[in-house]
């Protein structure tokens, strides 16, 4: 699959290592070098996929990245030599769809490229039903998640993931069954970032995201979608 890649980079050598290589995928890069730079060619050149390193003059890779999330779906990849779960847990929560920590290889890059591409490829390839589930409704065609008539802010990794439970509201997935289905059981995504995912989800979903009664834990198994879906508890 071969795409526009808009690479954020301040490490002119390393900006032009991640190039060649991507390059050499046959995808055609675009290389900016600090952040302010990296929305400027996002909103100009629509690129089908941004790696984005998080330590950027101008603007930092994670404001980019939120404004970036705000007003688009592209796929972003993050680059990063912070290592800590809470870096990690931000970079998702802001809508990264994976996330790099340094040092890394070329390509390894390449690879994770080519699997964050071919997600994106395939959720943009499937039939486009309207998914709902109580009072809430998932749009796949539109893209679109509504609770009770509001619309819903979802990362695409997010909205992938909801849309495999709401098609099926009452049924047991385990943590592999969602990689598979929501993720393509790409190697590089792990059973962790599925409960990062929900974590995030229950914050938009739930009255009390520490006391679910919608996206429920099935401990020892996966997730599951309660049968009433979103229904307002309060009603």
């Amino acid at each position: 699959m071969y795409a526009q890649v808009l690479v954020a980079e301040d490490d002119p050598k390393q900006a032009e290592l991640i190039r060649r290589y991507l390059v050499h995928d046959n995808h055609t890069v675009i290389v900016v070098h600090d952040g302010r730079a990296a929305i400027d060619e996002a909103r100009r050149r629509r690129p089908d996929l941004v790696v984005l390193d998080v330590m950027m003059p101008r603007v930092d890779g994670l404001d980019v990245c939120r404004v970036l999330r705000a007003e688009s779906d592209v796929p972003i990849v993050l680059l990063t030599a912070r290592t800590t779960e809470d870096d990690v847990l931000l970079g998702f929560d802001l809508g990264a769809d994976d996330y790099i920590t340094k040092p890394y290889s070329p390509r390894q890059l390449a690879a994770r490229v080519r699997a964050v591409l071919r997600r994106s490829h395939r959720a943009g390839d499937r039939a486009h039903p309207v998914l709902t589930a109580g009072d809430l409704v998932v749009d796949q065609q539109r893209h679109e998640v509504t609770l009770r008539g509001a619309p819903l802010d979802c990362t695409p990794a997010e909205f992938r993931l909801l849309a495999v439970l709401v098609a099926e509201p009452g049924r047991t997935f385990s943590r592999g069954q969602l990689l598979s289905q929501a993720f393509g059981m790409d190697k590089f995504v792990t059973e962790r970032t599925v409960d990062v995912h929900v974590m995030n989800l229950r914050r938009k979903l739930e009255p009390d995201p520490r006391n679910p009664v919608h996206l429920l834990t099935v401990y020892g198994v996966g997730y599951k979608l309660s049968d009433s879906g979103a229904d307002d508890p309060t009603a």
